[in-house]
C-alpha cells in the first residue's frame, strides 16, 4: 500500500490540514500503516500536484495560515481504483521468528527474554486497541457505513496482536527448562 492511498482513506474519513492529518494517522491507521510527519507533508503536496487533494489556505489569528486538504474528484477515482486492484495477501515479515530459527543454547536465555518483551509490547498494543474499541464502539459491530469498516479493521488488530502475544506465551512455555517453569 502506497502512502498515498493511506492518506486518501483518512482525508476520505476527514479533512484536515497536514499536521492535524499527521496526529490523525499516529493514532489510527498508523497502527498498521508507519510514516514520519515529514513524510505526509511530502506526500500531499504531490498528491496535490497529481489533482488527488484540493488545499484551501485558512488564516489563523497569531498563528501561521494553515493549509486544509480535501478528497478532490481525481483522489476519488484513485481511492476506487485502488480499492479495486487486487493486492497480495500480507505475508508474516518477523525478525523474532528468524532469531527463534538462528538460537543456540547459549543464547536461549537472551532469547527468551526477548520473546517475552515482544509478548509483552504486543499485550500492551492489544490492550489499546480494546481501550479503542471500548470507547469507541460500545455498540459493537456498529450498524454499517465507514464505522462498520474502522470497527472491523480495529478487530482485526486485536486478533493480529491476540495471535502474536499467544505465540510468543508458546515460545516461552515451549523454551523455558522444566526446571525453571515453576519458578515464580
Amino acid at each position: 500500500m502506497a502512502l498515498e492511498h493511506a492518506l486518501l482513506v483518512a482525508l476520505d474519513e476527514r479533512s484536515g490540514s497536514g499536521y492535524e492529518l499527521a496526529r490523525r494517522f499516529d493514532r489510527s491507521i498508523g497502527f498498521f500503516h508507519s510514516a514520519s510527519h515529514q513524510q505526509i507533508y511530502r506526500v500531499l503536496r504531490r498528491m496535490e500536484e497529481h489533482g488527488w487533494v484540493t488545499c484551501e489556505t485558512v488564516a489563523q489569528d497569531g498563528r501561521p495560515d494553515k493549509k486544509v486538504y480535501r478528497v478532490a474528484a481525481a483522489g476519488d477515482a484513485e481511492l476506487d481504483r485502488w480499492i479495486s486492484t487486487p493486492s497480495e495477501p500480507d505475508h508474516l515479515r518477523s525478525e523474532l521468528a528468524v532469531k527463534v530459527r538462528a538460537a543456540r543454547p547459549d543464547t536461549l536465555p537472551d532469547l527468551l527474554a526477548e520473546i517475552t518483551r515482544h509478548r509483552d509490547a504486543h499485550a500492551a498494543r492489544l490492550d489499546v486497541y480494546r481501550l479503542i474499541e471500548k470507547r469507541d464502539f460500545p455498540e459493537s459491530p456498529p450498524p454499517g457505513g465507514s464505522a462498520l469498516h474502522q470497527y472491523l479493521v480495529l478487530r482485526g488488530g486485536i486478533r493480529v496482536e491476540e495471535g502474536f502475544r499467544d505465540w510468543c506465551q508458546d515460545m516461552i512455555d515451549a523454551l523455558t527448562p522444566p526446571s525453571e517453569q515453576d519458578l515464580p
